[in-house]
């Protein structure tokens, strides 16, 4: 999947040199590399001077950029290299998988909430209205991102969201990889107040329903190690883990 990702979104594109896959997209939206072939007994040195092509390619266009370190990455110091050349790692996640068919589907919100789907750039704002108050931060380039999906592709991306009455206080997108097997589950966030409810286990079952509708008979996600535990109850197997390294310049 990673070696032969395709563009996320409107101006992406993928890029293949040498060793590694990198996504070069306009500033909003996601730019980083992919996936990375490095030999597992690679100098330093050759390590350093991989490093210093991504840094320069982005340098060049302006962006800061993200490097996906998972688990199994090679060369074992890597991660190493990149906090070297200027790179500060987040918080790793755990890549989960699950069969669509496997999801328990009775997974219900709780009463008075429903779950509508988002296809307009009224419904966008209700996602990102939900993503800032879940998880502080601006989601202004999301929001773009996602007019930008919903205009060029929407066959491919699902965006839900959970309304009491006429306020938002969950959402969740699904990304279907056309192609493949595997639709990618992102972005789930409830805000404070209603977790512990069982939204997000909720919105999970309901777009493993649609990916399974669809055709799709894996599920990916990233998870958080707050939403982890929920996700391994429904199932969900963990492969390996991906930490984001991100270089700001």
């Amino acid at each position: 999947m990673r070696r032969g990702a395709r563009p996320d979104g409107t101006g992406a594109r993928v890029e293949r040199v040498g060793r590694v896959v990198r996504q070069v997209a306009p500033a909003h939206g996601w730019n980083g590399v992919l996936w990375s072939g490095l030999d597992p007994d690679s100098a330093d040195a050759d390590v350093d001077a991989v490093i210093a092509e991504q840094v320069d390619r982005y340098t060049a266009l302006g962006h800061g950029f993200e490097w996906k370190l998972y688990g199994h990455d090679l060369p074992a110091g890597l991660g190493r290299r990149l906090r070297a050349a200027g790179f500060v790692p987040e918080p790793a996640e755990t890549l989960l998988v699950a069969e669509t068919g496997e999801v328990p589907p009775n997974a219900e919100p709780p009463a008075g909430v429903r779950v509508v789907a988002v296809s307009d750039a009224a419904g966008v704002d209700l996602v990102t209205r939900v993503h800032e108050r879940a998880f502080g931060t601006d989601a202004t380039a999301l929001r773009r991102q996602l007019l930008d999906r919903l205009a060029a592709d929407p066959q491919d991306l699902v965006a839900v969201v959970a309304l009491a009455g006429d306020e938002p206080v969950s959402s969740a997108r699904m990304e279907l990889v056309p192609g493949t097997p595997f639709a990618g589950l992102w972005g789930g966030g409830t805000v404070e107040g209603w977790r512990g409810r069982g939204l997000y286990r909720a919105l999970v079952a309901h777009r493993a329903r649609i990916a399974a509708d669809r055709g799709y008979r894996y599920l990916q996600v990233d998870a958080t190690e707050r939403s982890r535990p929920i996700l391994e109850r429904l199932g969900f197997v963990p492969l390996t883990t991906t930490t984001p390294y991100v270089y700001e310049g």
